[in-house]
């Protein structure tokens, strides 16, 4: 798995929640180098934030998906959006999380997304009702 994340506190943070059940073999902390991190070390899965400087988290999924269809991405942000959850949709995700609701569902994400399954948190989803 590789991780990332701009904000140097939040990437430890994020990165020790999925090391207790992930291998993360790499944090990055903009959206270009997401994308040539993961030519080079092919990980199943990736969980990215969407601002990012570079690229940002929704352009690097289109950039990475178009290299490698079978890579798994899960998208971390601070956007409680339907709409922002729908483009990364778009753009190939199959995870939306809001980091404030990290702590309790990412694991769950990422194990859904390996599994070929979208997961939204629950209280972005229920706006779209």
């Amino acid at each position: 798995m590789v991780l990332a994340e701009d904000h140097e506190w939040v990437a430890e943070q994020l990165r020790n929640l999925l090391a207790a059940e992930f291998d993360v073999i790499a944090t990055v902390a903009d959206g270009r180098e997401l994308v040539r991190v993961t030519e080079t070390l092919r990980p199943d899965v990736v969980v990215t934030d969407i601002v990012m400087p570079g690229l940002d988290g929704i352009a690097a999924t289109t950039a990475m998906l178009a290299l490698f269809p079978s890579t798994r991405v899960v998208l971390v942000t601070l956007h409680d959006d339907l709409g922002l959850a729908e483009r990364g949709y778009a753009a190939g995700a199959l995870g939306y999380v809001s980091k404030h609701r990290a702590a309790h569902e990412l694991l769950a994400a990422v194990r859904a997304a390996m599994r070929g399954e979208r997961y939204i948190s629950p209280h972005i989803e229920g706006r779209g009702r």
